[in-house]
């Protein structure tokens, strides 16, 4: 079992959010049952987070039995370019307006449905429709 990791996961760790204990504990379990992996991505959205450098990043990964997935497949590319079109159209005939969701989120939905057996994050939701067929554990 692969477990791909959003970036919210690992920032509320650091933020010792309140949840941060019950994080801990899934990603000890995820673990257990397999490797734990990140997109490119979210390796590159650690580095906005306060006080984080890359040595600070590299053992953290390391210290986390964290893989970092730094090449993505053309599959993955071409299934998140379509997701975010996707959501863009619904965006635009709802008429709500421009999209608010990055294509960032799209490339970590897209790399945990191909890379991963499921994606563990905060923001569920935020997933379900774009990735129908994705796993997702929080």
């Amino acid at each position: 079992m692969r477990t791909a990791i959003d970036t919210n996961i690992i920032s509320a760790l650091w933020s010792s959010e309140p949840a941060s204990n019950d994080i801990a504990k899934k990603l000890f379990d995820a673990k257990k049952r397999g490797a734990l992996v990140i997109a490119a991505p979210v390796y590159a959205e650690l580095f906005a987070y306060p006080n984080a450098n890359r040595e600070f990043i590299e053992r953290f990964l390391r210290d986390s039995q964290i893989e970092v997935d730094f090449v993505l497949s053309e599959t993955v590319w071409l299934k998140a370019a379509e997701s975010f079109a996707d959501y863009s159209k619904r965006r635009r005939k709802s008429k709500a307006g421009q999209a608010k969701r990055l294509l960032v989120d799209f490339i970590i939905g897209s790399h945990a449905l191909y890379e991963a057996n499921q994606l563990m994050t905060l923001d569920k939701n935020r997933y379900l429709t774009g990735f129908p067929d994705l796993k997702i554990t929080a």
